[in-house]
């Protein structure tokens, strides 16, 4: 496949060998499961209960429509469907076909979503037909102006109207026999591209991540087993289920791999996900930190019976100590710390860990084949316990982007390791603590903003010569946007004025929109002559504290 870069021969024919990857698909897995938890519950959503046989019927159901509409192996699809049945069926029946679905955050507007279809020839693009208050059926007919290979839309709910396709009619509607033959037919390669997710990268646009079947499973089965997911877990997902970490670390993927119930919510709010947890008696859940802590803070808390939790992993952002602490005095054991990235490399806490390894640390490896190493400026190893960059490796740990060479020199190392962007330190026992970020991110609360993408859109604005943005310390979210403008001359501009314009002239998701705007007359510069955001993070972190 152009574009995709392969893990070396050498390390393929060992993680084979060693077990590490299956040689199935991710579409054969779910008929095997299909097969072995027929009359288990599957999925819960909203008030449809499904068992695994009906939840296989749908997605063959809708698969043998996806052939039939002229959809086949290897295309390319852009999911951007919200926590839901029909992101379930739709996942899973791409998978059978051997479709590759970019999942895409619900969040994400016109301008994310024209440069994904570009960026990887969409054929297809699965919607809501309104989430939030927005319609994203306007916004498809928009971008399918602009991006002429995008064929079908496809829309869940009321409203798609002409030139849209209903996921609820499809999965009404059987498709002929010939058709689901054609679909037992399908045999994607395990080596290739089985999902698109996107990077959090500091240039420009979101890379694209390619995650191959056998290191996607990988991934899920080693999470799960890290973090306690078991055959008679109910896993609550209410984080975006496009999201690695809900989708597949170990997430709905590892869930149905294990034959557990999988319990879907819109959001983590605890109006929302408490009244679910005592009703279906969820036993695990995986959570980002701000979420984490409006559970600890919700005086709901109180009147829900949350006992049955016994895993709450939590990753996205570094859970301080202080949190973990509360966490556990609200929660108990369940409380568990995991760290990952959408290109692989995944650590948690385990049950049973000491009570020090879960407030300090991010855990270990969650795969005995994962390798890691701690570098410096120079890149060398550091001496334990000393701070540097950490590299990753290891059998669900991809070893490029797609289709971004040029990138990819700079991403990964001459031998194979990637490069995280994040700064640790490994403790004495072997686990590792996250100390910041070496990239130009922002994590607000988990959603990882470019500085750099955010700065070429504000840079649009007529008003603004030149731009710096930078992350501000939050307690809630961890960090927030915010923006140092350069005006042209006579010209005031307000924060509302300028998001405004990202949102309704350049439509990008309003979670990478600036939340303090400082107009400035220059930059602090470095002795070489660059904008010191090192200076300008100190400054607004100083404004903040008085």
């Amino acid at each position: 496949m152009d574009g995709f870069v392969p893990w070396p021969t050498e390390f393929a024919r060992q993680y084979r060998a060693s077990g590490y990857w299956g040689g199935i698909t991710i579409g054969a897995m779910f008929d095997r499961s299909v097969r072995a938890y027929a009359d288990r519950p599957a999925v819960v959503s909203q008030d449809r209960r499904l068992t695994y046989s009906e939840l296989g019927l749908l997605v063959r159901r809708f698969a043998s429509h996806l052939l039939r509409l002229g959809l086949k192996t290897y295309d390319r699809v852009i999911l951007q469907l919200p926590n839901s049945l029909e992101f379930v069926v739709a996942y899973f029946a791409c998978q059978k076909v051997g479709v590759i679905p970019l999942t895409c955050l619900p969040a994400f507007r016109q301008s994310e979503v024209e440069y994904f279809a570009s960026s990887i020839d969409a054929v297809a693009y699965f919607i809501p037909s309104e989430f939030r208050g927005f319609d994203y059926v306007r916004m498809a007919q928009e971008v399918k102006a602009k991006a002429p290979g995008l064929k079908h839309v496809f829309v869940a709910g009321d409203g798609g109207g002409a030139g849209t396709r209903s996921i609820g009619e499809l999965l009404g509607s059987p498709a002929e026999d010939a058709w689901q033959r054609h679909l037992e037919a399908c045999s994607p390669d395990p080596s290739l591209p089985a999902v698109f997710l996107l990077s959090g990268g500091t240039t420009g646009n979101p890379k694209v991540i390619p995650r191959t079947h056998d290191d996607f499973l990988c991934a899920s089965r080693f999470s799960a087993a890290g973090t306690g997911l078991g055959p008679d877990s109910v896993i609550l997902l209410s984080l975006p289920i496009t999201h690695v970490l809900p989708l597949a670390c170990p997430g709905l993927q590892g869930a149905i791999m294990l034959g557990a119930k999988v319990v879907l919510a819109a959001s983590p709010d605890p109006a929302v996900a408490f009244p679910l947890i005592e009703r279906e008696r969820v036993s695990y859940t995986p959570l980002v930190p701000t979420a984490l802590i409006n559970w600890i803070n919700s005086p709901a808390r109180s009147k829900h019976d949350l006992t049955s939790l016994r895993a709450m992993p939590t990753g996205g952002m570094k859970m301080t100590a202080e949190l973990a602490r509360k966490a556990r005095a609200a929660f108990g054991d369940a409380v568990m710390q995991e760290y990952g990235s959408s290109e692989g490399f995944i650590c948690s806490t385990r049950p049973g860990d000491p009570l020090e390894w879960v407030y300090e640390t991010q855990g270990r490896p969650v795969a005995p084949a994962d390798e890691f190493r701690i570098v410096g400026a120079d890149g060398l190893e550091v001496a334990p316990g000393e701070v540097g960059e950490l590299l990753g490796r290891g059998p669900y740990t991809i070893r490029g982007y797609y289709n971004a060479p040029d990138y990819n020199r700079a991403a990964f190392t001459p031998d194979g390791f990637y490069r995280t962007g994040d700064m640790v330190r490994l403790d004495p026992i072997g686990n590792l603590v996250i100390e910041g970020r070496k990239k130009d991110m922002i994590n607000r609360g988990g959603e990882h903003i470019s500085a750099e993408e955010t700065e070429g859109y504000i840079l649009n604005h007529p008003r603004v010569q030149n731009v710096a943005v930078v992350a501000m310390p939050d307690s809630g979210l961890g960090e927030r946007v915010c923006a140092y403008v350069i005006l042209q001359s006579g010209e005031t501009l307000t924060l509302e004025e300028l998001n405004r314009f990202l949102l309704d002239e350049k439509r990008i998701a309003r979670f990478k929109c600036p939340e303090r705007l400082e107009v400035v007359e220059q930059f602090p510069l470095t002795a070489v002559g660059k904008v010191s955001k090192q200076a300008l993070r100190a400054e607004i972190a100083r404004k903040l504290r008085a």
